[in-house]
């Protein structure tokens, strides 16, 4: 039986009691302080009611009756903040979960990875360029991705940006999903120009054309599908990884209904590969708030180490807290992940099981950049519904890194990208993303094996 220690009483800031992994070192203590006071007296960017419907839809994923589509950028950067760029990866995840919804005629979850996601774990805490060797770039909340001394040097005046910035996105996502944007009436109108012309837009557009007839139906048949909220509006939620404590601390809020703290930088928070150390501060921060939790498992991952981390950030076992999301790579899910899924049905955990197809993908070619194959990102998010479909469990999401701009940053697809074109429109802050189109024919693979799975094929 897995036994945990009993834990000191929790506070938002008991996490400074135990070793920070992935936290920058700021020169001036007094100007961290008061940006941090700074934060700590404007409104919480989420609230309370916001994160518990969160779990409500989770707890329907849990129990096999939704499936989440979380996706967004790999970093967020200050640079750029244009409606363009924010509306068009709103845009793309709407096309991806109709085209879920439409396949397996159950509810798509659909979560960001957007408004906050502007912090980075490193596996150096420096990088070199010849002779200089400067701090490594930690994402826009922490210091600047230019190679000099100065932007390197970490700002606590970038945390008041990252407060901003998150807001303003907010703002406009709030709009987009409830201001007529997300109506199904203008499925037609989603596609981004250059998605239009490839084979993702042509096999797009057909869906929307019978989305359009469906709903012509339900009018002639006396339903009025313009006045109704879920044809006119949808759910839109945020996330990022919890990696800059003092940021999070800041934003978390008590609910004065329940008395329960929350974290009110974003409605989910995730626990990366490197944070998700049990005695480490990231753990200790975020058992002790009530929004949805992720937690990043890689090839390491045993069952004991998910175990003790269900223990420690969900002792009540309360469907909709926690989403495992796997980051194993292509050649290596198929071997690690049957014990983990074993261990967890073993203790009778209720947890969402999630795939991210991305991080255990990524390669660097021969001229330097970082890039992922399309068709390994498709052939690891196979391999996550077949293991899934063996072990008599759920296979309940994917998490991916994505924008829906037309970059050229993962290699393959039916666009054929390769390593030569990837410095065409190479734009990522740090990891690569696939464009709208992969995005998209991703979505169509994902689409076809839920409505298998309806079924029961």
């Amino acid at each position: 039986m897995n036994t945990v220690e009993p834990r000191a009483p929790w506070s938002p800031q008991s996490w400074r009691q135990f070793p920070a992994a992935q936290m920058p070192r700021y020169a001036d203590a007094s100007a961290l302080d008061g940006a941090l006071r700074q934060l700590q007296g404007w409104p919480p960017l989420i609230f309370a009611g916001e994160a518990a419907t969160l779990r409500q839809r989770l707890a329907d994923v849990a129990h096999g009756d939704a499936f989440l589509l979380q996706g967004g950028d790999c970093a967020e950067s200050f640079e750029d903040l244009r409606t363009e760029a924010v509306r068009d990866s709103f845009r793309v995840i709407l096309q991806m979960a109709v085209l879920l919804t439409f396949a397996a005629a159950c509810p798509v979850v659909k979560v960001g990875r957007i408004a906050g996601q502007f912090a980075k774990p490193r596996s150096s805490e420096v990088e070199s360029d010849g002779t200089l060797t400067l701090p490594s770039y930690r994402g826009d909340i922490v210091n600047g991705a230019e190679f000099s001394a100065d932007a390197r040097e970490p700002d606590p005046q970038r945390l008041l940006r990252a407060y901003s910035h998150s807001a303003a996105a907010l703002n406009l996502l709030r709009a987009l999903a409830q201001g007529g944007f997300a109506d199904l009436h203008e499925v037609h109108r989603w596609t981004a120009d250059f998605v239009r012309r490839s084979p993702q837009g042509e096999r797009f557009e057909a869906v929307a054309q019978s989305i359009g007839e469906a709903l012509a139906f339900m009018e002639a048949c006396g339903f009025d599908a313009r006045r109704t909220p879920q044809v006119k509006e949808v759910e839109f939620f945020t996330s990022h990884e919890a990696l800059h404590l003092h940021y999070e601390e800041a934003l978390t809020r008590r609910d004065e209904s329940t008395g329960r703290c929350y974290g009110g930088s974003a409605h989910m928070l995730w626990l990366g590969e490197r944070t998700r150390a049990l005695d480490g501060a990231h753990v200790e921060f975020l058992r002790g708030i009530d929004n949805p939790l992720g937690i990043k498992l890689g090839p390491s991952a045993t069952g004991e180490d998910v175990l003790r981390l269900l223990d420690a950030l969900d002792p009540d076992n309360a469907p909709g807290r926690i989403v495992l999301i796997t980051r194993m790579g292509a050649e290596t899910l198929a071997e690690r992940l049957p014990a983990l899924i074993e261990t967890v049905q073993r203790a009778q955990r209720t947890v969402v099981w999630c795939c991210d197809p991305m991080h255990g993908n990524t390669v660097t070619t021969a001229s330097g950049y970082k890039t992922r194959d399309f068709r390994r990102i498709l052939a690891e998010v196979r391999s996550f519904f077949a293991v899934h479909a063996a072990a008599g469990s759920y296979a309940g999401g994917v998490h991916f890194e994505m924008t829906g701009q037309d970059v050229t940053e993962c290699t393959g697809g039916a666009q054929g990208l390769t390593e030569a074109a990837l410095s065409e429109r190479y734009h990522t802050a740090c990891d690569p993303r696939l464009n709208g189109s992969q995005s998209l024919e991703l979505a169509f693979l994902i689409a076809e094996t839920l409505k298998a799975r309806r079924r029961g094929a």
